[in-house]
């Protein structure tokens, strides 16, 4: 069977975006095994764009020598684009266009996680309204675009769909939230970045983990109604 131009550089696009993911995340790539290969593929898409905006601003652009905001406001800019239409240059995002128009993904979701990664530029303390909008756009609409992702093709009573949306913020934010407590010598100390004080006190450290187990808990009862392949790959 012959295929396209266009349909070619769509599968090179998919390989690209799951060398992203097997390069940058081992285990996450394993764990993507337990979904179908459509879901796969396009977490595979999803990751590899977040993975890319993420080096943007997590070191990589400084240290190729590049104006690190404009980068990201092109990528951004580029990431909008291509949720609109048919090509990008770019097979990352081409990958994630495809995977962003087939599932339905809101512009707004991709433009919160865009200024989220623009915070972490030139970052600075956070007050508790900054801390929210940062999870939301660096944790929360990744949830989003995963429910999306997973949902696909499937119906679902719009009752159900606000509980899967619901349960896969507060699985970010805790994901998030625990990420932040691993990683919180090494933000400080080589990006600059506090997303909780530092040093943390015991009550702090306390109140974290206890609003970590809510959100936990909290995200139970929507990703029970997730379809079954994508319930055991996330749980």
């Amino acid at each position: 069977m012959s295929h396209s131009r266009l349909e070619f550089f769509d599968a090179l696009a998919a390989r690209a975006s799951a060398g992203v993911l097997g390069a940058y995340s081992s285990s996450f790539s394993l764990a993507t095994a337990l979904l179908g290969s459509r879901e796969r593929a396009d977490i595979r898409a999803l990751y590899a764009m977040v993975r890319v905006a993420d080096e943007i601003v997590d070191g990589v652009g400084a240290e190729a020598g590049v104006d690190v905001a404009a980068c990201l406001d092109a990528y951004e800019h580029a990431a909008l684009a291509v949720m609109r239409s048919r090509f990008s240059p770019d097979p990352v995002l081409h990958s994630f266009g495809r995977t962003a128009r087939a599932c339905g993904f809101e512009e707004e979701w991709v433009r919160a996680f865009f200024t989220s990664m623009r915070a972490d530029i030139a970052p600075r303390p956070m007050r508790e309204e900054d801390f929210g909008r940062y999870v939301y756009g660096s944790a929360e609409v990744i949830g989003l675009m995963c429910v999306a992702i997973f949902v696909r093709g499937v119906e679902v009573a719009p009752h159900e769909r606000e509980a899967m949306w619901a349960s896969a913020r507060r699985l970010g934010a805790a994901f998030q939230k625990i990420n932040f407590l691993r990683d919180l010598g090494e933000d400080a100390a080589r990006l600059g970045r506090r997303y909780y004080e530092t040093p943390l006190s015991e009550e702090a450290k306390a109140r974290i983990v206890r609003e970590i187990r809510a959100d936990l808990a909290a995200a139970e009862p929507g990703l029970a109604l997730l379809p079954p392949r994508p319930r055991r790959a996330v749980a």
